[in-house]
Protein backbone atom coordinates (compact mmCIF):
# COMPACT_ATOMS: atom_id res chain seq x y z
CA UNK A 1 0.00 0.00 0.00
CA UNK A 2 1.69 3.30 -0.85
CA UNK A 3 1.27 6.08 2.14
CA UNK A 4 3.19 9.12 2.32
CA UNK A 5 5.33 8.72 5.59
CA UNK A 6 8.39 9.48 7.25
CA UNK A 7 11.11 7.15 6.58
CA UNK A 8 11.48 5.98 10.28
CA UNK A 9 7.52 5.29 10.63
CA UNK A 10 7.76 3.38 7.27
CA UNK A 11 11.19 1.13 8.67
CA UNK A 12 8.55 0.89 12.03
CA UNK A 13 6.11 -0.55 10.32
CA UNK A 14 8.11 -2.86 8.48
CA UNK A 15 9.81 -4.07 11.48
CA UNK A 16 6.09 -5.07 12.65
CA UNK A 17 4.78 -7.00 9.38
CA UNK A 18 8.35 -8.71 9.96
CA UNK A 19 6.48 -10.25 13.24
CA UNK A 20 10.14 -9.32 15.75
CA UNK A 21 9.16 -11.25 19.35
CA UNK A 22 11.49 -8.87 21.54
CA UNK A 23 11.85 -4.72 20.49
CA UNK A 24 14.88 -3.27 22.63
CA UNK A 25 14.04 0.52 22.61
CA UNK A 26 16.35 3.15 23.55
CA UNK A 27 16.48 6.43 22.44
CA UNK A 28 18.98 8.34 20.22
CA UNK A 29 18.28 10.88 17.54
CA UNK A 30 18.36 10.49 14.78
CA UNK A 31 16.41 6.62 15.22
CA UNK A 32 13.94 7.35 17.82
CA UNK A 33 11.14 7.84 15.96
CA UNK A 34 11.90 4.67 14.68
CA UNK A 35 11.15 2.61 18.62
CA UNK A 36 8.75 5.11 19.29
CA UNK A 37 6.89 4.16 16.10
CA UNK A 38 7.17 0.62 16.76
CA UNK A 39 5.82 1.29 20.34
CA UNK A 40 2.55 2.69 19.14
CA UNK A 41 2.33 -0.45 17.27
CA UNK A 42 2.54 -2.64 20.03
CA UNK A 43 0.58 -0.39 22.62
CA UNK A 44 -2.25 -0.19 20.19
CA UNK A 45 -2.18 -4.13 19.69
CA UNK A 46 -1.48 -4.17 15.80
CA UNK A 47 1.78 -5.64 16.71
CA UNK A 48 0.92 -8.42 18.65
CA UNK A 49 2.81 -11.02 20.72
CA UNK A 50 5.62 -8.92 21.03
CA UNK A 51 7.76 -7.93 24.09
CA UNK A 52 8.83 -4.14 23.82
CA UNK A 53 11.55 -3.60 26.65
CA UNK A 54 12.23 -0.42 27.55
CA UNK A 55 16.36 -0.26 28.79
CA UNK A 56 18.11 2.02 30.29
CA UNK A 57 21.47 2.29 27.68
CA UNK A 58 22.31 1.34 24.40
CA UNK A 59 24.44 -1.20 25.71
CA UNK A 60 21.02 -2.41 28.14
CA UNK A 61 19.66 -2.72 24.07
CA UNK A 62 22.16 -4.89 22.53
CA UNK A 63 22.55 -6.97 26.00
CA UNK A 64 18.58 -7.74 26.20
CA UNK A 65 18.49 -8.23 22.28
CA UNK A 66 21.66 -11.12 22.69
CA UNK A 67 19.41 -12.14 25.73
CA UNK A 68 16.57 -12.99 23.86
CA UNK A 69 18.20 -13.98 20.74
CA UNK A 70 19.76 -16.92 22.53
CA UNK A 71 15.91 -17.77 24.54
CA UNK A 72 14.63 -18.22 20.01
CA UNK A 73 12.84 -15.31 19.79
CA UNK A 74 13.42 -13.00 16.92
CA UNK A 75 14.31 -9.67 17.93
CA UNK A 76 15.18 -6.15 17.11
CA UNK A 77 16.86 -2.84 18.39
CA UNK A 78 18.45 0.00 16.51
CA UNK A 79 20.33 3.21 17.45
CA UNK A 80 22.61 5.68 15.89
CA UNK A 81 26.53 7.28 16.46
CA UNK A 82 27.90 7.64 20.33
CA UNK A 83 25.06 4.51 21.40
CA UNK A 84 26.60 2.39 18.49
CA UNK A 85 29.33 2.73 20.05
CA UNK A 86 28.57 2.22 23.58
CA UNK A 87 27.01 -1.28 22.89
CA UNK A 88 30.06 -2.00 20.66
CA UNK A 89 31.34 -4.26 23.36
CA UNK A 90 27.76 -6.26 22.94
CA UNK A 91 27.92 -5.95 19.24
CA UNK A 92 31.22 -8.09 18.67
CA UNK A 93 29.38 -10.55 21.07
CA UNK A 94 26.34 -10.91 19.20
CA UNK A 95 28.26 -11.57 16.31
CA UNK A 96 30.53 -13.94 17.63
CA UNK A 97 27.72 -15.86 19.30
CA UNK A 98 25.85 -16.08 15.92
CA UNK A 99 22.66 -14.41 16.92
CA UNK A 100 20.38 -13.02 14.07
CA UNK A 101 19.52 -9.92 15.95
CA UNK A 102 18.27 -7.54 12.85
CA UNK A 103 19.13 -3.76 13.69
CA UNK A 104 18.61 0.03 12.50
CA UNK A 105 21.76 1.98 12.82
CA UNK A 106 20.36 5.74 11.33
CA UNK A 107 23.67 6.87 10.40
CA UNK A 108 24.91 10.12 12.58
CA UNK A 109 29.06 11.65 12.69
CA UNK A 110 30.23 10.45 16.08
CA UNK A 111 31.57 13.22 18.49
CA UNK A 112 33.77 14.58 19.38
CA UNK A 113 32.73 17.60 18.51
CA UNK A 114 28.90 16.55 18.60
CA UNK A 115 27.50 16.40 16.01
CA UNK A 116 23.97 15.44 15.11
CA UNK A 117 23.82 15.40 11.87
CA UNK A 118 24.69 12.36 8.95
CA UNK A 119 27.64 10.59 8.08
CA UNK A 120 28.69 7.05 8.22
CA UNK A 121 31.32 7.06 10.67
CA UNK A 122 29.09 5.02 13.48
CA UNK A 123 28.62 2.02 11.15
CA UNK A 124 31.53 2.16 9.56
CA UNK A 125 33.49 2.05 12.86
CA UNK A 126 31.84 -1.54 13.51
CA UNK A 127 32.46 -2.38 9.89
CA UNK A 128 34.71 -5.68 11.04
CA UNK A 129 32.78 -6.62 14.17
CA UNK A 130 31.55 -9.53 12.22
CA UNK A 131 27.92 -8.18 11.38
CA UNK A 132 26.42 -7.92 7.97
CA UNK A 133 26.10 -4.52 6.88
CA UNK A 134 23.65 -3.06 4.29
CA UNK A 135 23.14 0.65 3.10
CA UNK A 136 20.19 2.02 1.68
CA UNK A 137 19.73 4.58 -1.04
CA UNK A 138 15.90 5.64 -0.46
CA UNK A 139 13.37 5.16 2.41
CA UNK A 140 11.47 2.60 0.04
CA UNK A 141 15.21 0.66 0.05
CA UNK A 142 15.05 0.75 3.76
CA UNK A 143 11.76 -0.58 4.53
CA UNK A 144 12.79 -3.67 2.13
CA UNK A 145 16.40 -4.31 3.35
CA UNK A 146 14.85 -4.64 6.81
CA UNK A 147 12.62 -7.40 5.31
CA UNK A 148 15.27 -8.63 3.62
CA UNK A 149 17.95 -8.54 6.71
CA UNK A 150 15.70 -10.69 8.97
CA UNK A 151 15.56 -13.38 5.92
CA UNK A 152 19.16 -13.44 5.14
CA UNK A 153 20.11 -12.85 9.13
CA UNK A 154 18.11 -16.40 10.13
CA UNK A 155 18.97 -18.56 7.27
CA UNK A 156 23.02 -17.69 8.04
CA UNK A 157 22.61 -17.23 12.28
CA UNK A 158 23.83 -13.65 11.84
CA UNK A 159 23.05 -10.18 13.24
CA UNK A 160 22.52 -7.80 9.91
CA UNK A 161 23.00 -4.00 10.30
CA UNK A 162 20.55 -2.11 7.93
CA UNK A 163 22.08 1.26 7.63
CA UNK A 164 19.83 4.45 6.76
CA UNK A 165 21.12 8.01 6.58
CA UNK A 166 20.17 10.45 9.51
CA UNK A 167 17.66 13.02 8.83
CA UNK A 168 17.95 13.02 5.20
CA UNK A 169 16.28 9.42 5.09
CA UNK A 170 14.68 9.03 8.55
CA UNK A 171 13.32 12.06 8.78
CA UNK A 172 12.21 12.50 5.24
CA UNK A 173 8.72 12.63 3.85
CA UNK A 174 7.72 10.14 0.60
CA UNK A 175 5.98 8.00 -1.00
CA UNK A 176 6.37 4.49 0.54
CA UNK A 177 5.15 1.15 -0.89
CA UNK A 178 4.40 -0.59 2.40
CA UNK A 179 3.85 -4.26 2.01
CA UNK A 180 0.95 -6.23 3.37
CA UNK A 181 1.54 -8.88 6.14
CA UNK A 182 0.51 -11.42 2.96
CA UNK A 183 3.28 -10.72 1.35
CA UNK A 184 6.23 -10.90 4.05
CA UNK A 185 4.65 -14.19 5.43
CA UNK A 186 5.06 -15.05 2.00
CA UNK A 187 8.60 -14.27 1.82
CA UNK A 188 9.59 -14.62 5.50
CA UNK A 189 9.21 -18.01 7.15
CA UNK A 190 8.78 -18.32 11.20
CA UNK A 191 12.02 -18.00 13.16
CA UNK A 192 13.69 -21.06 13.45
CA UNK A 193 16.93 -20.57 15.61
CA UNK A 194 20.17 -22.63 15.28
CA UNK A 195 20.46 -22.19 18.67
CA UNK A 196 18.59 -21.51 21.86
CA UNK A 197 19.00 -21.77 25.27
CA UNK A 198 16.03 -24.54 27.01
CA UNK A 199 15.97 -25.87 29.94
CA UNK A 200 14.64 -29.16 28.67
CA UNK A 201 18.40 -29.26 26.94
CA UNK A 202 20.78 -27.64 28.77
CA UNK A 203 23.89 -25.71 26.83
CA UNK A 204 26.17 -23.41 27.20
CA UNK A 205 26.34 -20.49 24.57
CA UNK A 206 29.42 -17.81 24.48
CA UNK A 207 31.97 -20.55 26.39
CA UNK A 208 35.08 -19.72 26.91
CA UNK A 209 37.31 -20.19 24.12
CA UNK A 210 40.73 -21.04 24.00
CA UNK A 211 43.43 -20.94 21.33
CA UNK A 212 43.18 -24.60 20.20
CA UNK A 213 39.69 -23.51 19.15
CA UNK A 214 38.94 -19.91 18.53
CA UNK A 215 40.82 -19.22 15.10
CA UNK A 216 38.23 -21.98 13.99
CA UNK A 217 35.70 -19.93 15.44
CA UNK A 218 36.81 -16.86 13.75
CA UNK A 219 36.97 -18.15 10.22
CA UNK A 220 33.44 -19.90 10.60
CA UNK A 221 32.20 -16.43 10.74
CA UNK A 222 34.32 -15.56 7.95
CA UNK A 223 32.75 -18.08 6.27
CA UNK A 224 29.04 -17.52 6.46
CA UNK A 225 29.76 -13.84 5.43
CA UNK A 226 30.79 -15.30 2.11
CA UNK A 227 27.86 -17.47 2.02
CA UNK A 228 26.14 -14.10 2.39
CA UNK A 229 27.45 -13.63 -1.13
CA UNK A 230 25.26 -15.58 -2.82
CA UNK A 231 22.61 -15.77 -0.57
CA UNK A 232 21.93 -11.76 -0.78
CA UNK A 233 21.67 -11.75 -4.92
CA UNK A 234 19.25 -15.34 -4.65
CA UNK A 235 17.11 -13.56 -1.82
CA UNK A 236 16.76 -10.02 -3.69
CA UNK A 237 15.24 -12.20 -6.88
CA UNK A 238 12.67 -13.52 -4.75
CA UNK A 239 11.71 -10.46 -2.91
CA UNK A 240 11.49 -8.86 -6.25
CA UNK A 241 9.42 -12.02 -7.44
CA UNK A 242 6.48 -11.60 -4.41
CA UNK A 243 6.63 -7.93 -4.05
CA UNK A 244 7.17 -6.52 -8.09
CA UNK A 245 9.92 -4.37 -7.40
CA UNK A 246 14.10 -4.49 -7.55
CA UNK A 247 15.50 -3.80 -4.40
CA UNK A 248 18.58 -5.01 -2.16
CA UNK A 249 21.34 -7.02 -3.84
CA UNK A 250 24.78 -6.76 -2.98
CA UNK A 251 25.96 -3.51 -5.94
CA UNK A 252 24.07 -0.97 -7.87
CA UNK A 253 25.34 0.08 -11.12
CA UNK A 254 24.17 3.13 -12.76
CA UNK A 255 24.58 4.52 -16.26
CA UNK A 256 28.09 1.96 -16.23
CA UNK A 257 28.31 0.11 -19.19
CA UNK A 258 30.30 2.68 -21.08
CA UNK A 259 31.17 4.93 -18.35
CA UNK A 260 35.09 5.95 -18.52
CA UNK A 261 34.79 7.32 -14.86
CA UNK A 262 32.07 5.28 -12.18
CA UNK A 263 31.90 7.46 -8.73
CA UNK A 264 31.27 4.70 -6.12
CA UNK A 265 29.67 5.80 -2.82
CA UNK A 266 26.88 4.30 -0.02
CA UNK A 267 23.44 5.59 0.91
CA UNK A 268 21.40 8.82 0.01
CA UNK A 269 24.17 10.70 -1.93
CA UNK A 270 23.44 8.41 -4.54
CA UNK A 271 20.61 10.34 -5.50
CA UNK A 272 22.28 13.25 -5.83
CA UNK A 273 25.25 11.63 -7.67
CA UNK A 274 22.67 10.23 -10.54
CA UNK A 275 20.84 13.74 -10.96
CA UNK A 276 24.52 15.07 -11.43
CA UNK A 277 25.54 12.24 -13.54
CA UNK A 278 22.34 12.61 -16.26
CA UNK A 279 23.27 16.21 -16.81
CA UNK A 280 26.21 15.03 -17.10
CA UNK A 281 25.56 12.65 -19.82
CA UNK A 282 23.37 14.82 -21.69
CA UNK A 283 26.47 16.77 -22.23
CA UNK A 284 28.29 13.87 -23.85
CA UNK A 285 30.19 12.50 -20.40
CA UNK A 286 30.77 9.18 -19.78
CA UNK A 287 30.08 8.73 -16.48
CA UNK A 288 28.25 6.30 -14.34
CA UNK A 289 27.84 5.20 -10.62
CA UNK A 290 28.49 2.55 -8.69
CA UNK A 291 26.02 1.99 -5.61
CA UNK A 292 27.63 -0.21 -2.97
CA UNK A 293 24.26 -1.75 -0.78
CA UNK A 294 26.50 -4.80 0.99
CA UNK A 295 29.24 -3.44 2.57
CA UNK A 296 29.85 -6.43 4.66
CA UNK A 297 30.62 -8.99 3.13
CA UNK A 298 32.07 -6.74 0.27
CA UNK A 299 31.25 -8.02 -3.10
CA UNK A 300 34.65 -7.51 -4.90
CA UNK A 301 34.03 -9.61 -8.06
CA UNK A 302 30.78 -7.66 -8.39
CA UNK A 303 32.67 -4.25 -7.91
CA UNK A 304 35.96 -5.62 -9.83
CA UNK A 305 32.92 -6.79 -12.66
CA UNK A 306 31.51 -2.94 -12.66
CA UNK A 307 35.23 -1.20 -12.62
CA UNK A 308 37.26 -3.40 -15.26
CA UNK A 309 36.34 -1.36 -18.49
CA UNK A 310 36.47 1.81 -16.84
CA UNK A 311 39.71 4.44 -16.91
CA UNK A 312 38.96 6.10 -13.52
CA UNK A 313 37.00 5.50 -10.43
CA UNK A 314 36.18 8.23 -7.72
CA UNK A 315 35.28 6.91 -4.40
CA UNK A 316 33.19 9.55 -2.59
CA UNK A 317 32.60 8.83 1.13
CA UNK A 318 31.00 9.97 3.98
CA UNK A 319 33.74 8.67 6.66
CA UNK A 320 37.42 9.31 6.70
CA UNK A 321 39.95 6.87 8.72
CA UNK A 322 42.02 9.54 10.21
CA UNK A 323 46.32 8.61 9.27
CA UNK A 324 44.86 7.41 5.98
CA UNK A 325 42.34 8.51 3.82
CA UNK A 326 39.19 6.40 2.88
CA UNK A 327 37.75 3.29 4.51
CA UNK A 328 35.27 2.22 1.07
CA UNK A 329 38.32 3.23 -1.14
CA UNK A 330 40.22 0.94 0.81
CA UNK A 331 38.00 -2.31 0.19
CA UNK A 332 37.01 -0.62 -3.64
CA UNK A 333 41.45 -1.10 -4.25
CA UNK A 334 41.08 -4.44 -2.64
CA UNK A 335 38.56 -5.05 -5.65
CA UNK A 336 40.89 -3.84 -8.83
CA UNK A 337 43.58 -5.84 -8.59
CA UNK A 338 45.18 -6.02 -12.49
CA UNK A 339 42.68 -3.72 -13.67
CA UNK A 340 44.76 0.07 -14.97
CA UNK A 341 42.31 2.44 -13.56
CA UNK A 342 43.26 5.91 -12.07
CA UNK A 343 41.59 5.80 -8.63
CA UNK A 344 40.66 8.87 -6.27
CA UNK A 345 38.98 8.84 -2.87
CA UNK A 346 36.56 12.39 -2.26
CA UNK A 347 36.06 12.64 1.45
CA UNK A 348 32.52 14.70 1.56
CA UNK A 349 29.30 15.40 3.67
CA UNK A 350 31.13 14.74 7.03
CA UNK A 351 29.07 15.83 9.89
CA UNK A 352 26.31 16.47 7.62
CA UNK A 353 27.66 18.99 5.64
CA UNK A 354 25.40 19.35 2.23
CA UNK A 355 26.81 17.55 -0.69
CA UNK A 356 25.43 19.95 -3.73
CA UNK A 357 25.08 18.96 -7.23
CA UNK A 358 27.10 22.27 -7.89
CA UNK A 359 30.25 20.61 -6.09
CA UNK A 360 29.69 17.18 -7.90
CA UNK A 361 30.03 18.74 -11.23
CA UNK A 362 32.74 20.68 -10.67
CA UNK A 363 34.17 17.53 -8.90
CA UNK A 364 33.69 15.06 -11.37
CA UNK A 365 35.04 17.32 -13.91
CA UNK A 366 37.61 17.81 -12.21
CA UNK A 367 38.67 13.67 -12.07
CA UNK A 368 37.74 13.64 -15.79
CA UNK A 369 41.21 16.08 -15.88
CA UNK A 370 42.39 13.94 -14.01
CA UNK A 371 43.14 17.44 -12.13
CA UNK A 372 42.04 15.58 -8.52
CA UNK A 373 44.35 14.97 -5.60
CA UNK A 374 44.61 11.20 -4.59
CA UNK A 375 42.77 12.30 -1.44
CA UNK A 376 40.28 15.40 -1.71
CA UNK A 377 38.43 16.63 0.75
CA UNK A 378 35.12 18.07 -0.79
CA UNK A 379 34.43 21.85 0.14
CA UNK A 380 37.06 22.07 3.00
CA UNK A 381 37.77 25.19 3.69
CA UNK A 382 41.43 25.78 3.38
CA UNK A 383 41.62 29.12 4.85
CA UNK A 384 39.70 27.98 8.54
CA UNK A 385 42.25 24.88 8.73
CA UNK A 386 45.44 27.32 7.42
CA UNK A 387 44.30 29.68 10.28
CA UNK A 388 43.99 27.17 12.95
CA UNK A 389 47.40 25.52 11.99
CA UNK A 390 49.02 28.91 11.82
CA UNK A 391 47.20 30.01 15.03
CA UNK A 392 49.21 26.80 16.88
CA UNK A 393 52.14 27.50 15.78
CA UNK A 394 51.96 30.89 17.26
CA UNK A 395 50.51 30.05 20.49
CA UNK A 396 51.03 27.62 22.35
CA UNK A 397 47.81 27.39 24.09
CA UNK A 398 45.78 28.21 21.18
CA UNK A 399 42.31 26.87 22.99
CA UNK A 400 39.97 24.07 21.89
CA UNK A 401 39.91 23.31 18.16
CA UNK A 402 36.41 23.38 16.97
CA UNK A 403 35.65 26.53 19.35
CA UNK A 404 38.22 28.60 17.62
CA UNK A 405 37.25 27.51 14.36
CA UNK A 406 33.02 28.85 15.69
CA UNK A 407 35.14 32.11 16.18
CA UNK A 408 36.32 32.32 13.07
CA UNK A 409 33.52 31.78 11.11
CA UNK A 410 32.00 34.50 13.18
CA UNK A 411 29.54 31.64 15.01
CA UNK A 412 30.04 32.67 18.52
CA UNK A 413 30.06 35.92 20.13
CA UNK A 414 33.61 35.76 21.25
CA UNK A 415 35.65 37.75 18.43
CA UNK A 416 39.13 37.83 20.25
CA UNK A 417 40.91 35.01 18.35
Amino acid sequence: MLKQCEGSHAVAEAVALCRPEVICAYPISPQTHIVEGLGELVKSCELKDCEYINVESEFAAMSVAIGASAAGARAYTATASQGLLFMAEAVYNAAGLGLPIVMTVANRAIGAPINIWNDHSDSLSQRDCGWIQLFAETNQEAVDLHIQAFRLGEELSLPVMVCMDGFILTHAYERVDIPTQAQVDAYLPPFEPRQSLDPAQPVSIGAMVGPEAFMEVRYLAHAKQMQALDLIPQHATEFKSIFGRDSGGLVRPYRCEDAETIVVALGSVLGTIKDTIDEMRADGHKIGALGIISFRPFPLKEVHDALVNAKRVVVLEKSLAVGIGGIVATNVRLATPGIKLRGYTVIAGLGGRAITKTSLHKLFHQAEADALEALTFLDLEWDIVNRVLEREKQQRRSGPIAEGILRDLGATGDKNV
